[in-house]
């Protein structure tokens, strides 16, 4: 996808606040609404806007405990890659799993509300999952950054 300038400033500011109205964002891209609308449909419509969402505090939802699982299978097959994918699918605890290269498989981010929580994914769900040879979990002490979104080139409008 080729982006000019306003298309730019347009994404950076709707990932900053994807609640600002069309009107606010049409003034600060300097445009008027109708086609600052057209623009942002038609990255809607390219994928570049894959949705829009509201952040979470996941203590508030009773989510303390944050732990990163690093998954390593007994076959790298497609076919078992896709069934371990849909596994972790279904756990709606796992927030994001991302195939590597090299010696781990997948990581994981997963939720909790304390550690027998997680205890209870790992062993009843992870450890015992076909084709899972083995799970090495992390316990996050504290985060230090967790921005959304990439990085957007100068944007300021």
């Amino acid at each position: 996808m080729r982006f000019d300038e306003i298309d730019v400033r347009i994404l950076g500011l709707l990932q900053e606040n994807g609640r600002m109205t069309n009107v606010e964002l049409a003034d600060r891209v300097g445009l008027t609404a109708p086609p600052c609308l057209r623009r942002v449909r038609a990255l809607e419509q390219e994928g570049a806007i894959k949705g829009y969402h509201a952040a979470l505090d996941p203590a508030a939802l009773g989510y303390n405990l944050t732990v990163f699982a690093m998954v390593s299978l007994k076959s790298q097959a497609e076919s078992d890659l896709r069934a371990f994918e849909q596994l972790v699918a279904e756990i709606p605890e796992v927030r994001e799993c991302h195939m590597l290269n090299g010696e781990i498989d997948f990581i994981l981010k997963i939720v909790a509300s304390d550690l027998q929580s997680f205890q209870t994914i790992l062993t009843t769900r992870l450890t015992t999952a076909p084709n899972v040879e083995h799970v090495k979990t992390s316990l996050t002490i504290r985060t230090a950054k967790a921005l959304p979104g990439v990085p957007v080139p100068d944007h300021k409008g």
